[in-house]
């Protein structure tokens, strides 16, 4: 897929109405890519993001509803993205939920939504969607999480699934290859979670990087582009985004 731009390559986001998802899919599109732009409740916001990227190239963005936790719909979900345009070049698997478990009071009810967003949906999708990215020799981008690596204190069911992400980008590279590549994307400080923290912890957070700076969702979107685009011989890789802050004990 090493061209010069993304015209005529189709690319199914999920999670894609805000944050990382949405600027992923304004600079893909800026890059000649049509999307399917997946979302589950942001209805609104979905709407809103494709007028805005329609203003710039008329039918380029397809929205499309599901909840990721129904597996007997992924399948269908994969056909409406490819009959959009015909193809499917890339998946990025980029919704997630995320919140506290502390492993005292983790309940069965948060383990299955936090693996099922995060883990088994991303699965399903990717072998539905590999016989079309078999054809385009395209690739997954699954977004992952420094912390599937170094666990994040009273996140432990969603830092387990976040591995169990890694380790699915590293076996689906080696099961689907040589004609699909499988990589992962892992921000470190980009955005704060909606719930928020308070300035001294983000502080805090922004002193152990080495570049001394929280990053931006751009930086992951440039990521992304480049994986779709220029990395022809890279695949089973994880490329952490985070300023450097993985490195420091």
């Amino acid at each position: 897929m090493s061209s010069s731009d993304l015209s005529g390559k189709t690319i199914l986001i999920t999670g894609a109405a805000h944050r990382i998802g949405a600027q992923m899919t304004r600079m893909l599109h800026q890059n000649g890519a049509n999307i399917v732009l997946h979302y589950r409740n942001s209805s609104t916001a979905a709407k809103a993001l494709q007028s805005e990227l329609h203003t710039l190239r008329d039918n380029s963005v397809k929205l499309v509803q599901a909840d990721l936790h129904h597996i007997d719909e992924l399948a269908q979900l994969v056909k409406q993205a490819v009959a959009a345009w015909g193809n499917l070049d890339a998946l990025i698997n980029n919704a997630s939920s995320f919140y506290s478990t502390p492993a005292e009071t983790a309940t069965e009810a948060q383990w299955d939504d936090l693996m099922g967003t995060n883990l088994k949906a991303p699965f399903f999708l990717s072998q539905a969607a590999a016989p079309y990215l078999n054809q385009t020799r395209g690739c997954i981008i699954n977004i992952v999480d420094i912390h599937a690596d170094r666990p994040l204190k009273a996140y432990p069911v969603y830092s387990m699934a976040k591995a169990g992400l890694v380790m699915m980008t590293r076996a689906l590279a080696c099961e689907l290859g040589p004609d699909i590549r499988v990589n992962a994307i892992a921000p470190g400080a980009i955005l704060w979670p909606e719930n928020g923290i308070d300035e001294a912890m983000q502080e805090k957070i922004i002193s152990r990087t080495f570049l001394k700076r929280k990053g931006s969702p751009e930086d992951i979107a440039k990521t992304a582009l480049f994986l779709i685009r220029d990395a022809d011989y890279i695949s089973g890789q994880v490329i952490t985004v985070d300023g450097g802050r993985s490195l420091n004990s």
